[in-house]
């Protein structure tokens, strides 16, 4: 035997629902379309916005560990180049200052 799951609001809301002739909806009943970045399944549902939280923790972390490794590979590029500079340097300068 199964349990149905019937999920609510902490807040004792509804995320949408009509009455008096209009649909009134919770501000943080958003549409979400993306990849989960945990299954790689596509997204295209409505939600709250708080239930979804987790999932966009997840998604901003490895943007920001993109992010981190993006810069890391540049400052190594600048690193190499300095110090390639720094030795080309010191042969151009000196002939330059002995001539004066």
């Amino acid at each position: 035997m199964s349990l149905e799951v019937v999920l609510s609001c902490p807040l004792g809301h509804r995320c949408e629902e009509a009455r008096e002739g209009k649909v009134h909806r919770c501000a943080w009943f958003i549409k979400l379309v993306g990849t989960n970045p945990s299954t790689g399944a596509q997204i295209d549902e409505h939600g709250c916005a708080m239930a979804w939280t987790p999932l966009l923790l997840v998604e901003n972390a490895g943007a920001l560990r993109s992010n981190a490794a993006a810069i890391e590979s540049f400052r190594n590029e600048m690193k190499s180049d300095n110090q390639s500079l720094m030795t080309v340097l010191p042969q151009t300068i000196r002939p330059a200052l002995e001539g004066n």
